[in-house]
């Protein structure tokens, strides 16, 4: 098993396979994109498939394959496969925006991949082409649609909230009556340039609180005869690794979680560490921190991987301290 210097069980690896996307998410990227790094700089499928591998060794558990859009990077049906391979590796899942689900969830499924998350910021139409700068939100229901009919579980809808957005909150949450569906609010996160640069342009003004959340939906669907929502011990969770608090309205499907990165973190709990998709290692998501595991990769053992590795985990900070900002944008480090 892997400890770092916290004394936190870190089973759990976050791989960004590319920085591309086939969106343009306000608070992800500017609207021309990020300079792409050059193919060639980038891990190769092989070279993460050794990744984690080494990984494994060292106690690592649980893969979820990030972006940009995960997707778009050709040869992804077969890392998948790899990975679920590998001695030591329990699960795989996947972080995307849904749009190549239609096309691509039963092979993903047959490879091996166990479940996945959907990003989906609103539920209305024109909303969703200003926040994606050109999507068609038909083009999600179609992936959504797509996951559940093949078969994952859980299928998790991934929702920021940002106030100044003024989403339909209840709308989501009632996403999780009718079918198995795990809405997810996720507290809005200064990352990247979305900090005061280019995108919404994030201050603390834009991010609501959880307990806040929890208490909005719960007063709109009490007006609307729903009820409040009703706490879940850990039991009833749907299966994950995140840190999300799960709640569900009575005799629904699915669930309502809240993620509190800033309000109430929980860093305390933290299991993970992120590789980018050129190959760096990030002990936490709100420090600028890495380490060059791409460099030990081409230059070295395995023995010198696992080195890197270990320095890492042995860097993990106790928790981010409210750090606002970091150098490089969501889409560059691993959504």
């Amino acid at each position: 098993m892997a400890y770092d210097s916290h004394a936190r069980n870190i089973d759990y690896l976050r791989i960004s396979v590319t920085d591309r996307c086939n969106l343009r998410c306000l608070y992800c990227m500017p609207e021309e994109g990020v300079a792409w790094k050059p193919h060639e700089a980038m891990l190769s499928l092989e070279e993460i498939a050794r990744v984690v591998r080494i990984a494994a060794g060292e106690g690592f558990k649980r893969i979820r394959l990030t972006g940009g859009e995960p997707l778009v990077r050709r040869g992804i049906v077969n890392l998948v496969r790899d990975i679920i391979a590998t001695p030591g590796i329990e699960s795989v899942a996947m972080t995307t925006n849904g749009i190549l689900l239609p096309e691509m969830a039963a092979s993903l499924q047959a490879a091996g991949l166990s479940r996945v998350n959907i990003s989906l910021d609103t539920l209305d139409p024109a909303q969703f082409t200003q926040i994606t700068r050109w999507g068609a939100i038909e083009d999600v229901y179609a992936g959504i649609n797509s996951a559940l009919e093949t078969g994952f579980n859980p299928v998790k809808i991934n929702a920021v909230v940002v106030r100044s957005l003024h989403q339909d909150l209840l709308a989501f949450a009632r996403l999780s009556l009718d079918r198995p569906l795990h809405v997810r609010f996720i507290e809005y996160m200064p990352v990247g340039e979305s900090c005061g640069g280019e995108g919404l342009g994030w201050t603390e003004a834009d991010t609501i609180p959880n307990e806040e959340l929890i208490s909005l939906i719960d007063a709109q669907a009490t007006a609307a005869g729903l009820g409040p929502l009703i706490a879940l011990n850990a039991s009833e969770k749907p299966t994950g690794w995140g840190p999300a608090r799960y709640y569900h309205f009575a005799g629904a499907q699915g669930t309502v979680g809240f993620i509190s990165a800033l309000s109430r973190h929980f860093c305390e709990e933290c299991n993970r560490l992120r590789l980018t998709a050129e190959g760096q290692l990030r002990p936490c998501l709100f420090s600028d921190l890495e380490y060059d595991l791409r460099g030990a990769l081409h230059n070295g053992t395995d023995e010198a991987v696992r080195a890197v590795l270990r320095e890492a985990l042995s860097s993990k900070p106790d928790e981010h301290h409210h750090q606002v900002g970091t150098e490089r944008l969501m889409s560059q480090i691993g959504g």
